[in-house]
């Protein structure tokens, strides 16, 4: 996966989970990508999706912060992305289905 749109996922799923906030200010582009060890663009990159889908606001000397959401997260939405990026995953191991289905089962009532 391309290093931004790692950036960008890490990102939402913070969000979503409720550790970034509303109102959170990111880290500026250059540090978070001195801190990462990327490239400024690939940062900018990330942000600019980000701001585009709604996640992070960006305004002058407040910098990017984590926008207030327009509505509650589709959950059905966010299981299915995460179930496809799960799924292929598991495709690069070479699992099948049931294999995968019975690994999403285990860790589920390890929870």
């Amino acid at each position: 996966m391309a290093p931004w749109r790692q950036v960008r996922d890490q990102i939402v799923r913070l969000a979503q989970a409720g550790t970034l906030r509303p109102g959170t200010r990111l880290p500026p582009i250059r540090q978070l990508a001195r801190d990462l060890g990327l490239a400024a663009g690939t940062v900018a990159r990330a942000y600019r999706e980000l701001e585009t889908e709604g996640w992070v606001s960006t305004g002058g000397a407040r910098g990017t912060v984590i926008a207030e959401p327009a509505s509650p997260p589709d959950q059905t939405a966010l299981l299915r992305e995460a179930a496809s990026r799960y799924a292929a995953f598991a495709r690069e191991l070479g699992a099948d289905a049931d294999a995968a289905a019975e690994a999403v089962r285990a860790a589920y009532q390890e929870q």
